[in-house]
């Protein structure tokens, strides 16, 4: 029987295939009406591409022997009725591994990233773009055995000179200085980040499984904290009941979870694993769940969650439990509990991100269409009423009508040309709001900061060298935000003087929102201290780590700057879309309104004609209105639930 968690990633996978036919649909309609452009071409190209690619990434964050690889075993590969990933006593998790199914890939294949690549100023993400910087071994999917010794590599160490494993960050002076015998060498691990590719079911759906190193690793690699971790759906926060909440694992709590949580409502997930040690046969099981629940409750307290969040658990026995078909020791190791809230909490959350950006890029050319259809089918049924009022009247009614109807559409075109007026006015601002966000400027800032610091690598010079970056793209953002107004009011007014004037009162513009972003750069400026005055950072090489962690908040502010560029761009090319196609649809109409009124002045008998050609394509578009609605629904169903009544879920964080 499938596991919650699986049924309920089966559900969102059909989601979005099902999401993929309708815009599918979407735009063989809009082609076969007629009714496409380039534009919109690209951007429901890229809407597809995008579902895709999209994946549901859960990220672990523990120290050392938590057992949080022991976890992911029991979760998502006890299918193989082994332990996939090594998690045995003394073997551990050295550098940061990423699961996934490259579709793109020949075979399954295990990449390994060599340490020494910390030397250079190349991030991770830059890395992934190019397979020759790593370490490939195919993987034989078809032997468990064999996959399961092809995983032991990720945790392999070797031997280096002091000197190297300083140069490369993973040891210090200060160590050094307080070692009562200095070290010739020191251990440290090959690998500074794993990609492993294989189809498994649930891979293959667009799961992504980030499994972290302990504190030390994670300190040192500044893209888990500010990239990674942040850019999952969920992350699992792993405690050992057998011992608590030592030091190390606050520091991973503060630095790495507290981060998650405050840029996530939901997602934060706190386990306390290896509840087992708390099962004593000389207790009664009363007794036992009483020592685990104070358990739960104390690591609460510590956290500052409330105790329901905290879910206790026993990997091991979880794992077990599911490679011996026991469901009586399954229940009792706590993991359905956990994967109830990944199932509906976790996939719910992500399908809602998911649905919103579709709205976001792809919704208002529906509604877009929708109101064209709606204003086609409004206008049809006036001119039906119109041609149904002149039966019977006099040449002289028909004229008058006639009349009326040129004066309308003389007002109308005056409008008409007002528009494209305000829209070179709207032009010229759009081309500033774009212009703000642009990446010349960045870049510049960048390169000062970098030529300032290259001879300061105390800390003074180094907080000073930070506070130079974020105050230039402080101010940056000010700007863009001013310019974001002025641009937003610009739109408004358009658009209400056609609602105002003309009965567009179900239009209404999407104005561009930079709050996010500058949310981001201040979230990015807080991390940036806590690294900066962490103990990992205290402990490291100073010019090592302060080196490779402005790299990477650099990276980070860039790409912020980066993705407002492209979203500005997107929102300045179709922002004014919905009102032109309006316009477009009410001047056509007045057209066939006065041609129509012309073949009936010709010809009497025409008038009957018209009105049952009318009557014809009312029907035609009150059939294409119910697609579009379909579609629209279908677009906006949400995923559905799949609860378990005998395990409720707990609340996540």
């Amino acid at each position: 029987m499938k596991e919650q968690f699986t049924q309920q990633l089966n559900a969102y996978s059909r989601w979005k295939e099902d999401t993929k036919r309708q815009i599918t649909t979407y735009r063989d309609w809009l082609a076969a009406h007629d009714m496409s452009s380039p534009e919109d071409d690209l951007r429901i190209y890229e809407i597809i591409d995008a579902l895709e690619s999209d994946n549901i990434t859960i990220g672990f964050a523990a120290e050392f022997s938590r057992g949080k690889t022991e976890l992911i075993n029991a979760i998502f590969f006890a299918n193989y009725k082994r332990r996939l990933l090594p998690s045995s006593a003394g073997r551990t998790t050295m550098c940061p591994t990423e699961l996934f199914y490259d579709a793109k890939a020949d075979k399954p294949y295990i990449r390994l990233l060599p340490i020494e690549t910390r030397l250079d100023d190349t991030s991770i993400s830059e890395l992934k773009q190019d397979p020759a910087h790593w370490i490939s071994i195919d993987l034989d999917i078809d032997s468990p055995q064999a996959m399961a010794e092809a995983f032991q590599e990720i945790i392999k160490t070797k031997p280096v000179p002091v000197d190297n494993a300083i140069r490369l960050g993973l040891y210090s002076r200060e160590e050094q200085k307080k070692a009562e015998v200095p070290p010739v060498s020191i251990e440290i691990p090959m690998w500074r980040h794993v990609m492993i590719s294989f189809p498994h079911p649930l891979l293959k759906q667009g799961l992504v499984i980030l499994d972290t190193p302990g504190l030390n690793a994670m300190g040192t690699e500044p893209e888990l904290t500010m990239d990674m971790l942040p850019n999952a759906q969920a992350v699992i926060f792993v405690l050992a009941a057998d011992s608590g909440a030592t030091k190390s694992d606050m520091e991973i709590w503060n630095t790495h979870a507290q981060t998650f949580r405050g840029n996530h409502q939901t997602g934060l997930i706190v386990v306390l694993n290896k509840i087992d040690t708390l099962w004593d046969e000389l207790q009664d099981e009363a007794a036992v769940q009483r020592n685990i629940d104070k358990q739960c409750r104390d690591t609460a307290d510590i956290l500052g969650v409330e105790a329901r969040s905290v879910y206790p658990v026993t990997a091991q026995k979880g794992l077990l439990a599911r490679v011996k078909n026991d469901d009586v020791l399954l229940q009792k190791s706590g993991l359905l509990a956990l994967e109830a809230t990944l199932s509906d909490e976790v996939l719910p959350a992500k399908q809602q991100l998911v649905r919103n950006n579709i709205t976001s890029r792809i919704g208002a050319m529906i509604e877009t269409t929708k109101g064209v259809l709606t204003q086609r089918l409004d206008e049809i049924q006036a001119q039906m009423d119109e041609l149904r009022s002149l039966s019977g009247k006099s040449a002289d009614v028909l004229m008058e009508t006639m009349q009326k109807l040129r004066m309308e559409q003389g007002i109308y075109q005056k409008d008409v040309e007002n528009f494209q007026t305000s829209r070179h006015v709207l032009k010229r601002q759009l081309i500033a709001l774009v212009e703000s966000l642009g990446l010349d400027a960045l870049d510049h800032l960048i390169a000062k900061t970098r030529a300032e610091m290259v001879d300061s690598w105390t800390t003074v010079g180094m907080k000073a060298g930070m506070k130079t970056f974020f105050d230039g793209a402080r101010d940056t953002m000010t700007h863009v935000n001013h310019q974001t107004e002025k641009s937003n009011a610009i739109v408004q007014s358009i658009y209400d003087r056609f609602r105002d004037e003309h009965g567009f009162s179900d239009l209404n513009p999407t104005l561009f929102a930079t709050a996010s972003y500058t949310r981001e750069l201040d979230q990015l400026y807080r991390k940036a201290e806590e690294f900066r005055t962490s103990s990992v950072t205290t402990m490291t090489e100073q010019s090592f780590v302060v080196k490779k962690f402005f790299v990477s908040m650099v990276s980070h502010a860039r790409n912020i700057f980066f993705r407002a560029n492209q979203d500005a761009e997107d929102w300045a090319g179709s922002v004014m879309r919905p009102l032109a196609a309006r316009i477009k649809e009410r001047k056509q109409q007045l057209e066939k309104r006065l041609a129509n009124l012309q073949k009936i002045k010709n010809s009497r008998e025409k008038l009957v004609e018209n009105i049952a050609q009318l009557e014809a394509q009312s029907e035609d578009l009150m059939q294409q209105l119910d697609t579009i609605n379909g579609i629209l629904k279908a677009i906006n169903t949400p995923l559905p639930v799949a609860q378990d009544p005998q395990q409720p879920a707990a609340a996540a964080l």
